[in-house]
């Protein structure tokens, strides 16, 4: 885990949670966009993903694992005493809201990007098969992934970026597998178990990894007060990444800003 300060008189803390396969150092670009901004942040690589050692890479026991991680990094940024925004893109979307759904802890506002509700694409139903019964009696066994970068995002920088990059996950685990459908079938089940704190869902209108109505059918079913879903036209997944992402950050920034606001942290 690690934290980036910002300059001076920090007004929140962001705590920043990466997707499947990848580690915050792909994040470096948002880091410095929101640390520039006046926000502390708070970010690590999770178990089995990046520079962590706490597990096999592309294998969990469970995906609990990811949830304790993301709690003491929470723990950690309670130490500044300001509103803390929990920001998680696409599996980190998935265990910032199974984080919620099972344990208390206190943020002022949950950004989610492109959250891992439903995939696009799922293996066939013998592969499918194949891998339940292999989570019993082989689950280390690792597979090559069917997702590329070239899926994640239209940016050619970050795409040849990610050729070099040897933090970067290629195999994944049955058990890693197994354990990502179970919990996007909890976090749909749970739905109403969320706290009532707002939200800003976005979504990649042209997402090729997470299939983009999974996410609008959990956002509608939610019981939340306070919450806005925003699709951004012809991006890919990676909407952090994408060409357009000054104006996605500008975004999301307005939000917690106006989060701020309400809570008496910023005055106009």
């Amino acid at each position: 885990m690690w934290i980036w300060r910002a300059d001076e008189n920090p007004k929140a803390v962001i705590v920043m949670v990466h997707g499947a396969m990848e580690h915050h150092g792909r994040y470096s670009w948002l880091i410095e966009m929101w640390r520039s901004n006046g926000y502390n942040v708070v970010m690590g690589d999770l178990p089995g993903q990046g520079m962590t050692s706490r597990s096999q890479r592309g294998y969990i026991d469970a995906f609990d694992e990811y949830i304790i991680e993301l709690k003491e990094w929470v723990q950690a940024a309670y130490q500044f005493d300001l509103p803390i925004f929990l920001l998680g893109h696409s599996m980190g979307g998935l265990a910032v809201i199974r984080l919620l759904q099972e344990e208390h802890v206190k943020v002022a506002g949950v950004i989610l990007s492109g959250p891992c509700l439903g995939l696009v694409e799922y293996p066939n139903r013998w592969l499918s098969a194949l891998s339940v019964i292999l989570d019993r009696i082989a689950p280390r066994i690792r597979f090559n992934s069917p997702l590329t970068v070239q899926m994640a995002t239209r940016n050619r920088e970050i795409q040849e970026m990610a050729v070099n990059d040897s933090l970067y996950i290629t195999k994944i685990s049955v058990r890693w597998y197994r354990e990502l459908i179970k919990a996007m079938r909890i976090a749909h089940s749970k739905v109403l178990d969320l706290p009532d704190i707002p939200f800003l869902v976005m979504q990649g209108g042209d997402d090729r990894i997470v299939k983009k109505t999974a996410v609008m059918n959990w956002f509608n079913q939610t019981t939340l007060s306070e919450k806005l879903y925003k699709e951004w036209p012809k991006c890919y997944h990676e909407i952090f990444n994408e060409p357009e992402r000054e104006d996605i950050f500008i975004y999301t920034k307005n939000f917690v800003d106006n989060r701020l606001r309400e809570l008496g942290y910023i005055i106009d």
